[in-house]
């Protein structure tokens, strides 16, 4: 049993079959999953685990080279924009319709137990080296 890092073997595979240029959707409880994409479910209750504890974990284990969200973030969840302005400088801000849109193209969806509104990040994968 790995000592450390992520422990869910669905989450673990999947971040170890990823490659640069993958998607990673990183989404609250609400999002609607399309068909397609990897899902680990991570949901365990409202709230657990939150967003941020699925993102941190995540950031330690992945190479990203830019990250999108819902616009309406700003307004909506002002907390969860804040911390990902924090992880990523350069976050690209779009209509939440289109993030839904740019869902279906993802390689991975890892769903938390967020219930805030907007706490959705689709990440871009890169390389190490």
């Amino acid at each position: 049993m790995k000592r450390s890092g992520i422990l869910n073997r669905h989450l673990a595979g999947a971040i170890a079959e990823l490659g640069h240029g993958d998607g990673v959707l990183v989404c609250d409880a609400g999002m609607p999953i399309p068909s397609g994409p990897r899902v680990v479910d991570l949901a365990f209750r409202a709230g657990t685990p939150s967003f941020a504890e699925v993102l941190d974990g995540l950031l330690d284990e992945l190479v990203v080279e830019g990250a999108t969200a819902a616009r309406e973030i700003r307004d909506a969840n002002p907390e969860a924009a804040a911390f990902l302005d924090g992880r990523f400088p350069g976050l690209e801000l779009i209509p939440h319709d289109d993030l839904k849109a740019l869902t279906s193209a993802a390689r991975l969806v890892v769903r938390t137990g967020e219930a805030r509104p907007y706490a959705n990040a689709l990440l871009r994968c890169g390389v190490f080296f």
